[in-house]
């Protein structure tokens, strides 16, 4: 659905752990400083997995051939995304070492207008066409023939005119507020986040703008390890035990090219009898100042939040519970060229507390916010997220041309507490021995419209080179360092 005025582009089922991966010297492919190298992406399982990815991409155009035209007073378009995915020496501990899996997205959006009011409706088909067993396989990879948005939307106002404007949806949605790290819509993903409730968009020409939101998250399903294997088509649950609400307000034109705004979330959870939760009650509070990129400018991106609440020590249904105060903070400086390519390249950090085990909870929260854009690929990768992380970097963007564009990240990573888990890796030492150096992680990503408009090509790879602690972590997955492949081709109608 349309976002009037967000700026533009948390899972699932346990599995069974993996001991550690052990040394194979003759794999190994390349060296990094200190030693350990990576062994090769490439098997005849994974080459099969490749082929057929191949033949598949082949097919697709012809896809669009056969699309309906859209309705007088509406439009109808619709994504097909195909995805071949290998991992070699997991990053993750809990799931297998090593893994390829390749995935196919369906969406469907339809829209009908008449004077002020907007009939809307998206369905998503996402499945895994090859899981392994064991597999790292969740609902943030399988999710079939889900209506994830199907709202009313009323207009209030004259948009036109730039005088005071707004926005009623409601029913099922999607939804990027601000600078959506803690509500996404989730492309990347092979699925996204959805929600069902009400949201209210008010905005005075470009001096201000204000967002209220009432959203009850819809939990994917199924969530079993077998219905995800096999697609089974269960639709998503949505219930006031889970919900977020808040508001956020912004002010496009602060000063000279520096947009502000400030937002309050409220994230609520109770148990279920068929589900139990940590009966999470978080507040996060947010501050934020951005100068967008533009050509022979600098720009820039400060934002912080403050979370507090309460939180149960366990799923138990009498767990206790302790206090919460988690602090994220976000900056990023950049400077875009006006020569040819248009290269791009800034200095990110960022910060998010973990849990310090000193009788309160302390590790932050980012909700159901993206991560593609700020860290690196979901998938099978899936590592690294807000939560108790330090990093710090250099990221490269280039346009070679309209169908070609290209970006390049290397990210220095630390734990913020030596006894909580890094990120989402589920990976620990309690006795903080271990240290707080997760290593170097570089990011590329190169995109390519083969056919304008219709047909894109994508190819995302990541080099985790451990540090000490993902490399002799009690519950490490594997020792060496972590390589990722990911190849799309996404069809556009």
């Amino acid at each position: 659905m349309p976002q009037a005025w967000d700026e533009p582009g948390a899972d699932g089922v346990a599995h069974r752990p993996v001991p550690p991966a052990r040394r194979a010297p003759g794999r190994f492919v390349w060296l990094k400083p200190g030693g350990r190298r990576p062994r090769s992406l490439l098997c005849p399982r994974r080459m099969r997995g490749l082929l057929t990815f191949t033949v598949l991409v082949a097919a697709v155009p012809a896809y669009g051939q056969v699309l309906p035209r859209a309705p007088v007073g509406g439009d109808v378009s619709a994504n097909i995304r195909l995805r071949y995915e290998t991992i070699r020496d997991q990053a993750r501990a809990g799931v297998p070492v090593d893994e390829a899996s390749t995935q196919l997205r369906t969406i469907v959006r339809a829209t009908y207008r008449r004077g002020p009011l907007t009939l809307g409706g998206t369905l998503f088909d996402s499945r895994a066409l090859d899981a392994p067993r064991p597999s790292a396989l969740s609902t943030n990879e399988v999710n079939g023939f889900e209506p994830v948005e199907a709202f009313l939307g009323l207009d209030l106002g004259d948009a036109a005119r730039k005088r005071l404007y707004g926005h009623v949806t409601l029913g099922r949605q999607t939804a990027d507020l601000r600078s959506r790290r803690l509500i996404a819509n989730d492309d990347y993903r092979n699925t996204t986040n959805a929600f069902t409730g009400a949201r209210l968009d008010l905005a005075d020409g470009d001096r201000w703008n204000v967002t209220a939101f009432y959203l009850l998250p819809q939990q994917r399903l199924p969530d079993d390890a077998a219905g995800l294997r096999t697609g089974r088509v269960v639709l998503d649950r949505e219930g006031f035990d889970t919900r977020i609400w808040g508001a956020t307000a912004g002010l496009p034109r602060l000063f000279g090219r520096v947009a502000g705004d400030i937002g309050a979330y409220r994230f609520e959870e109770r148990d279920r009898p068929d589900h139990a939760t940590r009966d999470r009650h978080l507040t996060t509070l947010t501050a934020r100042l951005v100068a967008p990129a533009s050509p022979g400018k600098t720009d820039g991106e400060v934002e912080i939040m403050r979370q507090t609440g309460t939180i149960a020590v366990s799923l138990a249904p009498t767990a206790a519970r302790v206090p919460v105060e988690t602090w994220f903070a976000h900056a990023r400086i950049g400077y875009q060229w006006t020569r040819a390519w248009t290269p791009r390249l800034a200095v990110e950090g960022d910060y998010a507390s973990g849990d310090r085990r000193n009788g309160g909870y302390g590790r932050f929260d980012t909700l159901y916010g993206m991560r593609r854009a700020d860290f690196s690929p979901a998938g099978l990768y899936n590592a690294v997220t807000r939560s108790n992380l330090i990093s710090l970097g250099p990221r490269l963007e280039v346009t070679p041309s309209r169908r070609v564009d290209a970006m390049l990240s290397v990210k220095k990573l630390w734990l913020a507490s030596a006894r909580d888990a890094f990120a989402t890796t589920s990976v620990v030492d309690p006795t903080g021995q271990s240290g707080r150096d997760a290593g170097w992680q570089s990011d590329a990503r190169v995109r390519f419209w083969a056919v304008p408009k219709r047909l894109q090509l994508e190819a995302d790879g990541v080099w985790l080179a451990k540090g000490r602690f993902l490399a002799s972590a009690p519950n490490r997955a594997s020792d060496h360092d972590t390589l990722y492949l990911s190849l799309n081709a996404s069809v556009f109608f």
